[in-house]
């Protein structure tokens, strides 16, 4: 009875902590997606709200930028592009402990002047960290395969 009873406090444990991992993925997925709307919707400001003051942004061509203003810099140098890009992710996982999480999946750039197919494409990855209980993204990486 004894060993029964740690077995399920142990299983209780592993649910509950099953559940809030589950609600944390759930809250990264709704980010990602107002990030996606805010790329599309060409509001750069939102866009970046998403990262810490420090996140290391990656490019597509292989172009390191470190933090959030150099990545404004970058943004606007083509204040005229009309291209955007949707992320897809295929997976989140969260580390409770370390308050990080792990996203990849696929991106897609899209330029509505000239049609309504993806242009380019690839894969992407991007570190979370939660402080103060707000996820934002630390680090990304973007390579062009498409």
């Amino acid at each position: 009875m004894k060993y029964f009873k740690t077995i399920l406090q142990f299983v209780l444990l592993v649910f509950t902590v099953a559940i809030y991992a589950q609600g944390e993925v759930t809250d990264i997925s709704m980010l990602r997606q107002a990030s996606n709307q805010a790329l599309k919707s060409y509001d750069h400001e939102k866009v970046l709200s998403f990262l810490t003051e420090d996140v290391l942004t990656t490019t597509g061509a292989g172009t390191l930028l470190s933090g959030k203003e150099a990545l404004r810099s970058y943004i606007g140098k083509a204040p005229d592009s009309k291209m955007y890009w949707v992320r897809t992710p295929s997976e989140i996982q969260i580390n409770e402990p370390s308050n990080l999480a792990w996203e990849t999946g696929s991106w897609k750039g899209y330029d509505p002047s000239i049609g309504s197919d993806a242009v380019i494409g690839g894969k992407y990855s991007a570190q979370w960290t939660r402080k103060s209980g707000i996820w934002k993204i630390a680090s990304q990486l973007f390579v062009t395969l498409e």
